[in-house]
């Protein structure tokens, strides 16, 4: 495994200043965002001289590019709002391979038209569902057309909201093209110690074969989001079910300042580290 972060989590507008500053933290990859680029997260064009200046800051620096963000609401109840999103998705998915990454992750969304990191009533419902997998159908065809795949993460609050609803997704699209995004925060709200490793096992086990990157956040007791390492969350438990899993890709942590970054490649380096080698 690398250990890798979001590379917005650094000030910055230009490649080389914020993969620097990752690889200074400890960092050996980054999930990037467009906005690092001064462009936005969403942009619907990108200059090749933007593209070229991430491939080679990723050269200089030694970071790699694990993942680029193209994240917009899929089931935003406004149409024009997802087809402004997909054209984005577009003009991301055919820059990615230039960057450095065939992975874009994405989110299923929220019927919340404010914000799409929050539930709503509708998001559980039939049409909900239809949207999203009519959706993922234009992505998909994007993906083919640039060689690319989709990262998908389950969230709490999106219509995929857990390990078997991502199953599903999977099951649905029968495409080898949708792939993993795992963050153990976002399987559950408040869970006793047990609990938490039970639900983390299980989702490990019944998306293993199609993890491509494992987040690393955390909770508090209060449910609140946490610092990797500061919560409630076995990291070591939760490393080790990704090593039976096979899984052997980049750990993103998120969710943490700058001045937190260096603490947690320290704290995530040992753990990742392979079998009888220090970090």
């Amino acid at each position: 495994m690398r250990t890798g972060i979001f590379a917005k989590t650094f000030a910055g507008t230009t490649p080389d200043v914020v993969l620097a500053a990752a690889r200074d933290a400890g960092y050996a990859s980054v999930q990037y965002n467009f906005a690092c680029s001064g462009l936005g997260a969403l942009p619907e064009a990108i200059p090749g001289a933007a593209v070229a200046a991430i491939r080679e800051a990723s050269e200089r620096t030694g970071v790699a590019i694990a993942a680029i963000s193209a994240t917009y609401n899929m089931i935003h109840p406004d149409i024009a709002m997802r087809e402004a999103g997909r054209r984005s998705f577009a003009a991301i998915a055919a820059a990615a391979h230039t960057a450095g990454s065939t992975l874009l992750t994405v989110c299923t969304g929220s019927r919340d038209a404010a914000d799409q990191w929050r539930d709503h009533p509708d998001n559980q419902g039939a049409e909900a569902w239809q949207d999203m997998i009519a959706e993922f159908g234009h992505l998909l065809a994007i993906a083919e057309r640039h060689d690319i795949f989709i990262g998908v993460e389950p969230e709490l609050a999106n219509v995929i909201n857990s390990a078997a609803k991502a199953r599903r997704l999977i099951e649905t699209m029968e495409s080898e093209r949708i792939r993993i995004v795992l963050d153990p925060a976002n399987l559950f709200e408040n869970e006793d110690a047990e609990a938490r490793g039970r639900i983390i096992d299980a989702a490990i086990d019944l998306l293993k074969d199609r993890i491509a990157i494992a987040h690393a956040k955390d909770r508090n007791a209060d449910s609140s989001f946490a610092t990797a390492g500061r919560g409630v969350i076995d990291y070591p438990r939760y490393v080790a079910s990704l090593k039976r899993a096979g899984f052997d890709g980049d750990m993103i942590t998120h969710g943490l300042s700058a001045a937190e970054a260096p603490g947690v490649a320290a704290f995530l380096a040992p753990l990742i580290a392979p079998e009888g080698r220090n970090a």
